[in-house]
């Protein structure tokens, strides 16, 4: 019997699809996020160190996808295209929502109709700007996010159908448009945020999560603490779960295949002051107010760390059970908790020895202008060669 004109297209789309699929890097992943309100530019980015890039953010608007800041935002969404010309294999995305941005989405995913119209705006997004896909960052499903009032209880099960519409659309457009096109997400190390994700259900929509394993700790926190620890000190106040590596193990206990974890990283630290000269300033009470950093005035990135207190006055520590180091000031009381090469290219190493998806960048900017922390991670990430036989 010969196959009807319908099965045949059926059997050249899944090809097809499969094509797409084999042609998108397994691991490992070097995801980096690249932040609109900065003045780091596409031009900067050294994107020989990375596999993909997820412009942040999109916005929610009228509930399609869209931008910001217009024309800032169409310069910075050129200047990847122009990125991509000179490095044809990067992946770039657009990254919707984030913690302060992430309020419409309970909204755009309530009802089919919603959920269509906001798809069929990304697909639309995606040809418009000549982006590879898209990663959804919804903070969070069920809320605890920025605009705390904006969720619903039936927030898990929509979050899914999203998903699930976004994959269909997608798909249909990578058949048309003669690509595979990306659905990612931005994902919560673990807690109740996790809880409220089916991932069971959304897992095999996605092609990775990029788990975000930071902010364990910050000015919000009752006592100094580590921003992101790859593992738990046993005097840790804050419990065995608050860390990359339980982190990991919460989404495989879920179901979610190695090479589809992407770990977190921050290129950015987390700061305190009034803290008492004890423990270096470890697991202390502190003044509750957000420390600013020299150079920034506000956030403390790892360039600015480098620049204005490494060698300057606070002494650092390293935690050899949570594998990242501490800065403390016993004169002025500051002790900050950041990521320097040393626990990125750690951190990158247990990706590749627990065969992980690869290591995801919160942001590229933050990084030195000598990009010591994407070299710790193309460090770790290096496959380790064997041995040779000795010679007879």
């Amino acid at each position: 019997m010969k196959p009807t004109a319908t099965i045949i297209t059926f059997l050249v789309a899944c090809a097809f699809a499969a094509a797409c699929k084999a042609a998108e890097p397994v691991a490992p992943r070097v995801v980096g996020y690249f932040a609109e309100w900065t003045d780091y530019r596409a031009d900067q980015i050294p994107a020989d160190k990375l596999t993909h890039i997820n412009y942040a953010f999109g916005v929610i608007k009228d509930g399609k996808c869209s931008l910001n800041k217009r024309e800032a935002s169409e310069a910075k969404l050129a200047g990847l295209r122009t990125l991509k010309e000179t490095h044809p294999n990067l992946h770039t995305l657009v990254s919707i929502g984030g913690w302060i941005d992430s309020g419409p989405f309970s909204d755009t995913a309530l009802t089919d109709q919603t959920r269509q119209k906001f798809a069929k705006s990304c697909v639309e997004f995606l040809r418009k700007y000549d982006l590879d896909g898209v990663d959804i960052d919804w903070e969070f499903p069920g809320g605890g996010g920025y605009e705390k009032e904006k969720f619903r209880a039936q927030d898990t099960q929509n979050f899914t159908a999203l998903l699930r519409e976004l994959r269909h659309q997608l798909d249909d457009a990578g058949l048309a448009d003669h690509k595979h096109y990306l659905l990612t997400i931005a994902a919560p190390a673990g807690g109740t945020h996790l809880k409220n994700i089916e991932l069971a259900k959304v897992n095999p929509l996605l092609d990775f999560l990029n788990i975000m394993a930071y902010d364990f700790a910050g000015f919000w926190s009752e006592k100094t603490n580590f921003n992101a620890p790859l593992f738990s000190p046993p005097d840790d106040p804050a419990g065995p779960s608050n860390n990359g590596d339980a982190a990991v193990k919460a989404y495989l206990a879920g179901g979610v295949p190695p090479d589809k974890i992407v770990l977190g990283v921050p290129f950015y630290a987390r700061a305190w002051t009034g803290v008492a000269d004890v423990n270096h300033g470890l697991y202390q009470p502190h003044g509750k107010k957000p420390a600013k950093a020299i150079a920034s005035g506000a956030e403390w990135t790892f360039n600015d760390i480098q620049a204005h207190y490494l060698d300057k006055g606070p002494q650092r520590f390293w935690s050899d059970a949570a594998k990242v180091p501490w800065l403390f000031d016993a004169k002025s009381g500051l002790m900050v908790s950041y990521d320097d090469p040393q626990s990125i290219r750690i951190k990158a190493q247990y990706a590749r020895d627990h065969h992980l998806g690869g290591i995801m960048i919160w942001e590229l900017s933050e990084d030195d202008a000598q990009s010591s922390l994407l070299n710790a991670i193309q460090s770790g990430l290096r496959r380790r060669e064997s041995t040779p036989p000795a010679s007879r």
